[in-house]
């Protein structure tokens, strides 16, 4: 007998995503989003994200079991996203995911959401080499870290973004430049028409003292970038934004795979895996790719489906974490929206949170176990 389907569920942000996972591959998964309701103010609003997720929380869930072609029962362990993330956004997630557990009897996993980006990696490409060097590259995280097994032992890192991550960048200067939200995406169609060497961008952290070799900054980056958009509208000149668009993205994958590269020399590893929404651009993908060949190292990168937030990469997690034997989360588990990576599995117990004996209390139906 093989091990439980996992149903992972991810509501850090602006997408409702469930996932179910055995052994390690895909049974399913199902994705709503709540973007063009925050396009308007150019960024993520929480209140409207987390109002999002409780509409939207059941139908991915059932969306899910629709596509592998299972049924509520089938469920042998749900894991659901405890932070980082927005506070109400993760609240929707949880309170989910403890009442599907509680429902269907079955124990729950608290995932840690960077934790589920590596993870995703493994739904395409199989168990993560052991060691091997992971670079997060998200709105939010830009990380190096040092990954031996996932599920079990400490995530060690080389180095993290000291202010803006290369996301963050990506959408501040693509609102300079005029350019919708999300901003990445926007900058990677709008730099296929330019030239990346039309503008010489800074490379932040590329020189200076050894202790700052693996970590990131890309605050000074989205300031050049201002400025340079700024002097071309004070002298009356037209914005060339498809050469900004691709000198930007240039300067951010450069920094990017050059200290990549370099840690996984530096620590002997010769694998390099690239995840997070940010590693679905196109010329962050080729330049690591084409890097990782002339220092004969292996590159890993999900596809773009799976770099961006999904309920498939926290299923993955809970996964590996069941399969490892990780004891589930507790009954008063709750929410830590700045929770540093430091393992896979995140279990925070809110203060003052009551702890309720499943024996002394009726369980009342759930929708999608009633219908199962």
């Amino acid at each position: 007998m093989g091990s439980p389907v996992v149903l992972g569920i991810e509501s850090s942000c602006d997408e409702t995503g469930a996932g179910l996972v055995r052994d390690g591959r895909l049974l399913g998964q199902a994705l709503a989003s709540s973007m063009a309701e925050h396009t308007r103010f150019g960024g993520v609003v929480p209140e409207i994200a987390a109002r999002a997720h409780v509409h939207a929380l059941n139908p991915v869930v059932r969306g899910a079991l629709d596509e592998a072609g299972l049924r509520a029962a089938d469920i042998g362990a749900v894991a659901v996203t405890c932070g980082p993330g927005l506070s109400g956004a993760l609240q929707v997630g949880l309170a989910g995911a403890k009442s599907l557990a509680y429902a269907l009897g079955v124990p729950l996993y608290g995932v840690h959401h960077l934790a589920g980006h590596v993870a995703a990696d493994t739904l395409a490409h199989g168990p993560l080499p052991d060691p091997c060097v992971v670079l997060i590259v998200s709105g939010g995280h830009t990380s190096l870290l040092l990954v031996r097994d996932l599920a079990r032992d400490r995530i060690v890192h080389l180095g993290d973004t000291l202010d803006d991550a290369a996301g963050e960048c990506f959408d501040k200067v693509a609102r300079v430049f005029g350019l919708p939200y999300p901003g990445g995406p926007a900058i990677d169609r709008t730099a296929r028409a330019g030239d990346p060497c039309a503008v010489p961008f800074p490379r932040p952290l590329t020189t200076g003292p050894p202790a700052m070799r693996f970590a990131f900054s890309f605050s000074g980056l989205k300031t050049a970038a201002a400025r340079w958009a700024e002097r071309h509208r004070a002298a009356g000149r037209p914005l060339p934004i498809a050469d900004g668009a691709a000198a930007l993205q240039e300067a951010v994958a450069d920094v990017l795979t050059r200290k990549a590269v370099a840690a996984c020399t530096e620590h002997g590893v010769r694998t390099l895996v690239v995840v997070g929404g940010v590693a679905a651009n196109s010329r962050v993908r080729a330049l690591a790719q084409q890097r990782c060949a002339a220092a004969g190292l292996t590159l890993r990168v999900p596809p773009p489906r799976l770099c961006t937030d999904n309920g498939a990469m926290i299923a993955a997690v809970g996964d590996l974490l069941v399969r490892s034997g990780a004891a589930p989360a507790p009954l008063d588990v709750s929410v830590d929206p700045s929770a540093p990576l430091e393992y896979a599995a995140l279990h925070p117990v809110g203060r003052g949170a009551a702890a309720v004996c499943p024996r002394a209390v009726r369980r009342p139906p759930h929708p999608l176990t009633s219908a199962a």
